[in-house]
């Protein structure tokens, strides 16, 4: 009986204990169920979140992607428009080729014709400045001319009768009736022939030049046996010095030209006895022979 009772007293202890020890292994696996449960549900909460990230990067990819799509549509349409400003570009080219090809025949010509106009004007500038040369000369003479006049004739003439000036291209002398010529005539005084001597010798040293002899005469109507009117007594007046040139002093007649202005072409009024003793009087011009103006105006003067 002790060893039966024994026996189950044993068996009873061994279950007990097997009892215990398998619900020691059974907490211990509930707890590291429940770890790993816990470890499962944050790694599940994590990836619910990574997938709720990828769901939104998702989206915004699509959103991306569709914008992309219409941004290469809107970029095709610009380059088929560029393609076909291209072409129009090209077709603009091929024209304006053309159109070149004919200007640079018409700018040849163009080019001729102004190499042509040039060379005219280059001739013409010398022209000019032939012309102008022979001005400044002129000038020049001129006025050595006047200044000669003007230091002969100062002595023993009085100022009011002789008047010298430099007018363009001549030089004139004004010369008083009162002192040429007797009252009413054409026949000089003692005193013209001292003036004309002293302008005769500037006369014979510029053999270049010619000699035009004016008459002039106020308002007052004359009329006797030798004088018919005005415009008589001053032709008569200028061919008298006209005369005493040629005959008295030697000057060529081929330089000497007269004529007679009358009563017009006056200085001043011949209201007054002033106005009318201005405009008796006599003008001898010193100027260039009419040969030297026809060279001037020659153009083939203007290489020379």
């Amino acid at each position: 009986m002790n060893l039966r009772a024994n026996l189950v007293f044993f068996l009873i202890l061994s279950i007990g204990l097997t009892s215990c020890v398998s619900k020691k292994k059974f907490t211990n696996m509930e707890d590291k169920y429940k770890q790993n449960m816990d470890i499962a549900n944050k790694q599940l909460g994590d990836c619910g979140v990574s997938l709720n990230e990828y769901m939104n990067r998702n989206s915004e990819i699509r959103s991306e992607l569709k914008s992309a799509k219409t941004a290469l549509q809107l970029r095709q349409e610009q380059l088929n428009d560029l393609k076909a400003q291209l072409e129009d570009v090209k077709t603009q080219r091929d024209k304006q080729t053309t159109q070149v090809e004919d200007l640079a025949v018409l700018t040849q010509s163009a080019s001729d014709n102004i190499k042509q106009t040039l060379s005219q004007m280059e001739k013409k500038d010398k022209y000019i400045q032939l012309i102008q040369s022979a001005k400044s000369k002129s000038d020049s003479m001129n006025l050595a001319l006047a200044f000669n006049l003007k230091g002969v004739l100062k002595e023993g003439i009085d100022d009011q009768d002789v008047e010298i000036k430099v007018d363009k291209t001549v030089v004139f002398i004004n010369l008083s009736d009162k002192m040429l010529y007797q009252s009413g005539s054409s026949n000089l005084t003692s005193k013209a022939h001292e003036v004309l001597k002293k302008i005769a010798q500037i006369i014979e040293s510029r053999p270049d030049m010619e000699v035009m002899v004016e008459g002039y005469t106020d308002t007052d109507p004359i009329q006797t046996a030798c004088l018919l009117d005005n415009w008589d007594l001053s032709v008569k007046r200028a061919t008298s010095v006209v005369r005493v040139l040629q005959n008295s002093y030697d000057v060529d007649p081929n330089r000497l030209i007269a004529a007679g202005r009358g009563q017009y072409n006056t200085l001043a009024s011949n209201d007054t006895n002033e106005g009318k003793s201005t405009n008796r009087r006599t003008r001898i011009i010193i100027m260039p022979k009419l040969n030297q103006f026809y060279d001037l105006l020659n153009p083939n003067m203007a290489a020379k």
